[in-house]
């Protein structure tokens, strides 16, 4: 072992990866807070190596979990763990533990307890069903999603006919048999450890996805309104803002209802992760073939008994040859016995084995579906926001075009104007010439004559102007 993979527990005082005052360099060992099956915690440092062996997971799936690396979000089963990362929770479980990476996290802290309140509860619950005493239905109610926990096998008395019995068939007999018992018993079932873990994890990101997207509705509502009221810079920056935040929150969501919905369209990955259905089979299968071998060994010696003891009676019985001869082959009456249960055993095992390969992910997939519904009506209601966020865009995209229009407008009317104008012009310039005509000749011109052609040059351009605002608004160039 690598010595920066031992791992090591956390002495109260110091701080997680310093050894006398200095930072370790170069180990990779991080802090863990290993939750057992209680509910109790404790902080223990350990090396990727240490943590690879302790749950059997690759290297690949331990980098989903690296706080400097960025994943999405992801749930992955594998055959002894299952890896968590969904937003601020980052986590393995496996059938006996729960390891979380960031529990320094402020955020994780309300997580940690609420997981721990579960896993007590469940530790309680599983210890009044090993004890034989049934719970009372208020005790129950309070583990709201419930499966069968994990049963003991009882070894099952000799039988009294001299044959050792099939330990494996009989323990998986007993094991079925108290397997519909506990599903039986009120109609309550309990979730495996694993299954408590999840469902807390899913909670935690999935409250704390739709607490964010609630949050960011209150906002955004008065900071719309405030901007279709009055457009101004200062609004402006704060809806681009918000918009930012919806695309990065609708991301984050989107990416965790994917994850979700890739599990329940796949009966294979939510069959990986039943991992103490898996951890139990193998321990049926492990006492099943140790009781196999020694039934073998045990039946060697049976038979060399009966053989033994079938010689006896033929020779002892008179005129045995002819007897038998008519009958079928003695040694089968004697073995047949054995031969009927040995086809039985083996029967069972093979049902056993097809059951066991078929497993039922109907808990799990109501389990996720539940959490479905929740993040697929948070990123609706993102949705809808980011619906309102467009229309007012749109409505403040359309109220500016009409501004846009109505300032147009004014230019065509200025513009008209200024060219009417200019032709009044002209005709001052005309005037204003060095030329001799009878209108500049004091004796026949005065003041009547210069205000009649002043007057008449002012209202033929506003003649002008008119007609030509008239064909304006012919041509629906104006309003």
């Amino acid at each position: 072992m690598r010595p920066d993979d031992e791992p090591e527990m956390v002495r109260p005082g110091l701080v997680p990866g310093l050894i006398g005052g200095h930072r370790k360099k170069g180990t990779g060992v991080r802090a863990w807070l290993v939750i057992d099956s209680a509910g109790l915690a404790q902080v223990v440092e350990a090396g990727k190596h240490s943590i690879m062996r302790r749950t059997g997971l690759p290297a690949r799936d331990l980098r989903i979990l690296d706080p400097l690396l960025s994943y999405p979000s992801t749930v992955l089963g594998r055959e002894k763990a299952i890896v968590i990362n969904l937003e601020h929770i980052k986590a393995i479980i496996t059938a006996q533990e729960v390891l979380l990476l960031n529990s320094k996290d402020p955020s994780v802290t309300p997580f940690v307890e609420e997981l721990q309140r579960r896993l007590v509860r469940l530790h309680q619950a599983t210890k009044i069903q090993d004890a034989g005493g049934g719970a009372d239905n208020s005790e129950w109610r309070n583990l709201y999603d419930l499966e069968e926990p994990p049963s003991t096998n009882a070894s099952p008395p000799d039988d009294p006919c001299g044959f050792p019995p099939r330990q494996g068939v009989s323990d998986e007999k007993d094991n079925l048999e108290e397997k519909e018992d506990l599903k039986n018993r009120d109609g309550v079932k309990v979730l495996p450890f694993e299954f408590i873990a999840l469902e807390a994890c899913l909670e935690a990101a999935c409250s704390s996805l739709d607490n964010e997207a609630r949050t960011l509705e209150q906002e955004a509502h008065p900071a719309l309104d405030k901007l279709t009221s009055k457009i101004s810079t200062l609004n402006l920056e704060r809806v681009r803002q918000i918009k930012s935040r919806l695309v990065a929150l609708t991301g984050r969501v989107q990416k965790v209802r994917d994850e979700l919905e890739h599990l329940l369209d796949d009966d294979d990955d939510m069959a990986e992760m039943y991992l103490t259905e898996k951890l139990a089979e193998q321990n049926l299968d492990d006492s099943s073939v140790s009781s196999v071998n020694e039934h073998d060994y045990a039946g060697d010696g049976v038979q060399a008994e009966m053989e033994e003891r079938v010689a006896v009676e033929i020779a002892e019985v008179p005129g045995g040859s002819g007897r038998y001869e008519s009958d079928a082959n003695p040694q089968d009456q004697y073995f047949s016995v054995p031969a009927r249960l040995a086809r039985s055993a083996t029967r069972t095992s093979t049902t056993h084995s097809a059951i066991s390969k078929h497993l039922d992910v109907e808990e799990l997939e109501m389990l996720l579906e539940a959490y479905f519904v929740q993040i697929d009506g948070t990123l609706n209601k993102l949705t809808t926001l980011r619906e309102y966020v467009d229309d007012t865009e749109d409505y403040i995209n359309i109220m500016l075009d009409d501004k846009q229009n109505h300032l147009l407008q004014m230019g065509v009317m200025l513009t008209t104007a200024t060219l009417v104008v200019s032709a009044f012009i002209v005709v001052a310039g005309i005037f204003g010439m060095n030329i001799h005509i009878e209108l500049f000749d004091e004796d026949k011109a005065g003041d009547p004559e210069f205000l009649w052609t002043v007057g008449g040059g002012a209202t033929g351009c506003l003649f002008l102007y008119v007609i030509a605002v008239a064909w304006c608004k012919h041509k629906r160039l104006l309003e």
